[in-house]
């Protein structure tokens, strides 16, 4: 039985593998009630971590599987998004086809939509892979990874206007003076004279995603240090939870990562007033995401 190790007000972290918790009682009684599941899981790395990844086909077969089960807890309308970075081939500087080939796999066995592709750049990345990059200076640092949004319809829970970017100091000139060049555009385009006039909060987001994963969990590793419990290597920046969780979710929805790691997805939809649910194996990696909840 998955053993509870988190449990607040809106939502419960359980210290299992995620088979096992699909297979408990507990995740039974999520079917069809998930509104979204977002999820880093590990990476196909060539170099294995401690919080543990598989690799060639065994890790295709693997997300694949686990793919299926979560489809079934999603509701109706729910997405599943699914972060996975760029892994290369064991002592070459070229680029593995594996997290491409995983991302397309996990849509034909689960049978789900591809709604859009993300990218999530992160400019405060370390230059990387070490050997290409910095020793022979072959390549230049791989600092974004590809996050796809697949759901069961074609016409998911979704709204764009919860997760508008704020006006360029130009675009708010430009709403203030009233006029522009509008007409046609060498693309073809047809811009009416009023189209671009409207103040409607703020700029419709981009797909390619800005956030730093620097400087934003000082709470959570301050708690690490005191306990003395490691913290996971791999943690996102909680800006990217909460965009994907404000644009597909509504408040008091259920949110669910199925491979939680120090609960950032948690934090975030705990802070968003959605109910949530963490499923990670590692028992140390959960003691050490209380101290998000404090």
């Amino acid at each position: 039985m998955p053993k509870l190790m988190i449990e607040t007000k809106l939502g419960k972290a359980y210290n299992s593998s995620i088979e096992e918790f699909m297979t408990s009682p507990e995740g039974k009684k999520l079917k069809g009630k998930v509104n979204l599941i977002f999820t880093s899981p590990p990476y196909p790395l060539v170099s294995p971590k401690k919080y543990g990844n598989k690799q060639g086909e065994e890790y295709l077969k693997w997300v694949a599987d686990v793919s299926v089960g979560l489809a079934e807890l999603l509701t109706d309308d729910g997405s599943l998004i699914v972060e996975i970075g760029n892994s290369w081939n064991k002592g070459t500087p070229t680029m593995s086809l594996l997290p491409l080939e995983t991302l397309m796999q996990i849509a034909k066995a689960s049978n789900l939509h591809v709604c859009q592709q993300f990218i999530w750049h992160n400019p405060g990345k370390l230059p990387g892979p070490a050997t290409w990059v910095n020793v022979n200076r072959e390549r230049i640092t791989d600092s974004f990874t590809h996050i796809w949004w697949f759901s069961k319809v074609e016409h998911p829970k979704a709204d764009n206007r919860k997760v508008l970017t704020p006006y360029t100091k130009a675009m708010e000139n430009l709403i203030k003076k009233g006029s522009y060049n509008h007409g046609e555009r060498p693309s073809g385009h047809k811009i009416s004279e009023g189209g671009f006039l409207s103040d409607n909060g703020g700029s419709i987001a981009r797909s390619a995603l800005i956030y730093a994963n620097t400087g934003f969990d000082t709470e959570y590793r301050d708690w690490c240090k005191k306990k003395g419990v490691p913290q996971h290597p791999a943690r996102m920046p909680i800006a990217l939870a909460d965009f994907f969780i404000k644009f597909l979710t509504d408040p008091k929805d259920l949110v669910l990562d199925p491979f939680g790691g120090s609960c950032t997805t948690g934090k975030s939809a705990e802070m968003l007033k959605r109910k949530w649910v963490c499923i990670e194996q590692n028992k140390e990696y959960l003691i050490g995401a209380r101290g998000r909840f404090l």
